[in-house]
């Protein structure tokens, strides 16, 4: 018995580095999503800026979006906001945000300092609709297809390389499968 309990420290130690290893290498913002390819998980959420205004996975249906969580709160969300401005005015882009785990007023006050690149805004103040989507935090953006599938789930900030590499050939697939 004490022969095992001198090697137990040992095989912990050779465990733990077994677990830590096999995490090396692995791209954060490629976390899987167990959604891509289903429906948007069912809501009914006030608007950001109409509380008696309700919104429902109906709001992806007919064109292919990006569904943008993102905060007040959130340095990231600051740094990518210029770009999603960009994509929504000279791409033409179709971006839906989810305002995740914030406050009304403070969400306000970044679209009014920074733009606002929506075309709707999900109020999601205590995290519902971002935890039925497995969000780890803000920001993440997802593809949505025209008929309200989810085809990509992408973590992290959405810049240039980003939007050519990834989310551009997501949507155009969607949009030639729509």
């Amino acid at each position: 018995m004490k022969r095992v309990l001198l090697f137990l420290p040992l095989l912990i130690a050779v465990g733990v580095g077994v677990f830590l290893f096999a995490g090396l290498g692995k791209d954060p913002t490629k976390l899987e999503s167990v959604l891509v390819g289903k429906p948007v998980p069912e809501f009914s959420l006030e608007s950001l800026s109409d509380p008696d205004a309700r919104i429902t996975p109906s709001v992806f249906e007919g064109e292919v979006s990006l569904l943008n969580v993102w905060a007040e709160w959130c340095p990231s969300c600051w740094d990518e906001h210029k770009y999603l401005m960009q994509l929504s005015k000279d791409e033409g882009m179709r971006i839906v945000g989810l305002n995740y785990k914030d406050q009304r007023e403070t969400a306000f006050r970044f679209l009014n300092q920074l733009g606002n690149p929506y075309d709707t805004i999900i109020f999601d103040p205590k995290g519902s609709l971002g935890f039925d989507l497995g969000v780890y935090g803000a920001p993440e953006t997802f593809v949505i297809d025209a008929d309200g599938v989810v085809r990509y789930r992408h973590v992290g900030v959405v810049n240039e390389k980003v939007w050519k590499d990834i989310l551009l050939p997501v949507i155009v697939e969607a949009r030639g499968n729509s």
